[in-house]
């Protein structure tokens, strides 16, 4: 297959050649066969849909379109390929600290499986060690797991929540996201200011409302 001179040599070439960044190199393990299968094919349906909505997917501005938005969505959706006992990389360590532990403000970019546009905002997390700790860094890695997929909110707060819960078995569990759909504001009820605020609580966090506010006061 050519679509437009990117063939599947180039391909090869080009994906044994590119520099991934850390999250990357997390994915599974596909053979390089495989992923270029997966680009190929990627490749020829968006150049059919841009045919589809009346496009010309040869002119100038569109030659590479096809390409770059097929490679676009596979890093969209890198968290697919991505186990959690992978990413945890033996991150857990033993320490008798039994204090809130809180990230705030964690970057997060997704895509709404109902309409495949953005979703992005801020990811905060918070939970009681119980005699073990996480890699700060693998909080935002966890993040990045579930949010590179197609998704709605309220189900990547608790998987978010429950990851940790499995990862160091904490006394408990806070997860809050605050977002913002694209889905609402360049489409249908077109509200652009609109914010989405979900949060799952898991444990003591859930149990004890005093433990539930000092980590949403925190949060704010």
């Amino acid at each position: 297959m050519d679509l437009n001179g990117v063939t599947k040599t180039n391909l090869i070439f080009n994906n044994n050649n590119k520099s991934n960044n850390s999250f990357d190199e997390l994915k599974n393990k596909e053979s390089n066969e495989e992923s270029v299968e997966k680009l190929m094919k990627l490749t020829e349906i968006y150049r059919e849909l841009l045919l589809t909505i009346g496009e010309d997917p040869d002119r100038q501005g569109l030659q590479k379109t096809p390409i770059r938005a097929a490679k676009a969505l596979l890093f969209f959706t890198n968290g697919y390929r991505v186990k959690l006992k992978e990413l945890l990389n033996g991150a857990i360590f033993n320490e008798d600290h039994d204090e809130m532990v809180i990230v705030k403000d964690i970057e997060m970019f997704s895509l709404c499986e109902h309409h495949l546009v953005p979703i992005y905002g801020y990811v905060h997390i918070g939970y009681l060690p119980n005699k073990q700790v996480l890699g700060l860094s693998k909080l935002a890695r966890i993040v990045e797991m579930y949010s590179r997929r197609l998704t709605v909110q309220e189900r990547m707060t608790k998987q978010i929540a429950e990851a940790i819960t499995l990862a160091v078995n904490p006394t408990g569990v806070g997860v809050v996201i605050e977002a913002t759909h694209m889905c609402m504001s360049m489409r249908g009820v077109q509200k652009i200011n609109s914010k989405t605020i979900t949060s799952c609580m898991i444990g003591v966090f859930r149990d004890d409302p005093k433990t539930r506010e000092e980590f949403l006061s925190l949060t704010q």
